[in-house]
């Protein structure tokens, strides 16, 4: 029963959720950070992006491990490894402390290539956009995270923020371990040379940058919301915290349709559609008024929620024979998507006071997306 592909996808989904969660608490106690350790609006960016470095360069290696060793036993190893800075953070007192933590957190966030390489084993080609949209919704784990922490840290106290999902994870890993199990392997491991030759690929380029955009712009605003909302209308840390929880349920929901619309449509025409949309929303995001920046927001989170579900439909789909090693490159510059963002925001408003040109240039980045995906027509390449 238990080895049955959905107890699998059921098995990983939740195991990234909380992943995703450890990863979450950190943007999520931002403001309290923030005040806590009276950081600047750079300083905080710093905190916010820093586990993203990790989070984004992890997966290279960690899809390429679990492609060669198996996702069960890599899967397991880095929840292991993402308790632990969680357990950490509650002890932090200076902005070093905050950003050494931070970085090890990140591993969390890296655990997405390890899984998708583990779900799309147990389904055929042609149907692994769905379950790799359930298992991408395990974003939820980050509205978790903004909704809880605020609300664990009035209720518990201020560690509680951190280490409650931390134990969730910690459940959830001795579940995993006795429960979960590795597909059969249907083509040989990948050799390190092969780990790299993604980076060659025009089609793996191009998906780079979709997933740059889509699952870049997911992280940097889930991760950055919660600053926004508190900095720039002056609403509490619990009401922004919420607001950020719907952005990501809404954006997390999404992803599942993202990845049925793409085995029905094919990714690349779901994505034409979406990156035209997706800057349109950007510029209601640059006004400095909260019921369009809402609007655009809310339009945003849906956008780029079913982006990523039609991005990694592209992925098995044009590389079936190293799914995880794939994954792991595109994933990487997901993250990294979600790395420099907050840094240039923090930046453009220490610097202006104001955040509308971060959006202007995420607008701009929508449109190059476009032009690729238009050009690229539906290409039929193949990692034969």
């Amino acid at each position: 029963m238990l080895s049955r592909p959905n107890a699998q996808l059921l098995l990983a989904t939740v195991g990234f959720a909380l992943c995703f969660a450890v990863f979450g608490s950190i943007s999520a106690m931002m403001p309290i950070l923030k005040k806590q350790l009276q950081l600047s609006p750079l300083q905080a960016s710093l905190a916010v992006a820093t586990p993203v470095l990790l989070g984004s360069l992890g997966r290279i290696p960690l899809g390429w491990l679990a492609d060669r060793y198996g996702g069960r036993k890599i899967f397991s190893l880095v929840m292991l490894a993402s308790v632990v800075p969680a357990v950490a953070m509650a002890w932090v007192k200076t902005f070093p402390q905050l950003l050494l933590c931070g970085f090890f957190a990140g591993i969390a966030l890296a655990v997405f290539s390890v899984g998708v390489g583990f779900v799309s084993r147990w389904y055929p080609p042609d149907r692994q956009g769905t379950p790799l949209g359930i298992y991408g919704a395990g974003n939820v784990g980050q509205s978790l995270a903004a909704y809880g922490s605020p609300l664990l840290v009035g209720a518990l106290g201020y560690a509680w923020g951190f280490w409650m999902f931390a134990l969730l994870l910690a459940v959830w890993m001795v579940i995993f371990i006795l429960f979960a199990r590795d597909a059969e392997r249907r083509a040989p491991a990948p050799t390190l040379a092969q780990m790299l030759a993604p980076a060659r690929n025009p089609q793996a380029l191009r998906l780079s940058l979709y997933y740059f955009l889509t699952f870049g712009g997911f992280v940097a605003l889930a991760g950055y919301l919660p600053i926004f909302l508190t900095e720039w209308f002056n609403l509490s840390a619990r009401d922004a915290g919420m607001r950020t929880a719907g952005f990501i349920m809404l954006a997390t929901g999404l992803r599942p349709l993202g990845g049925w619309l793409a085995d029905k449509l094919g990714g690349n025409t779901v994505l034409r559609a979406i990156f035209p949309f997706l800057s349109a929303c950007a510029l209601l995001m640059s006004l400095p008024h909260l019921l369009p920046f809402t609007l655009g927001a809310l339009m945003m989170a849906a956008g780029i929620g079913m982006g990523n579900g039609a991005v990694f439909k592209l992925v098995p789909e044009h590389f079936p024979h190293s799914v995880g090693t794939v994954t792991g490159f595109v994933g990487a510059a997901g993250g990294l998507g979600g790395f420099f963002p907050p840094l240039l925001v923090g930046g453009v408003y220490q610097l202006t006071g104001t955040f509308s040109p971060a959006f202007l240039l995420l607008a701009g980045v929508s449109l190059v997306c476009y032009w690729q995906a238009a050009a690229s027509g539906d290409s039929n390449l193949r990692d034969r």
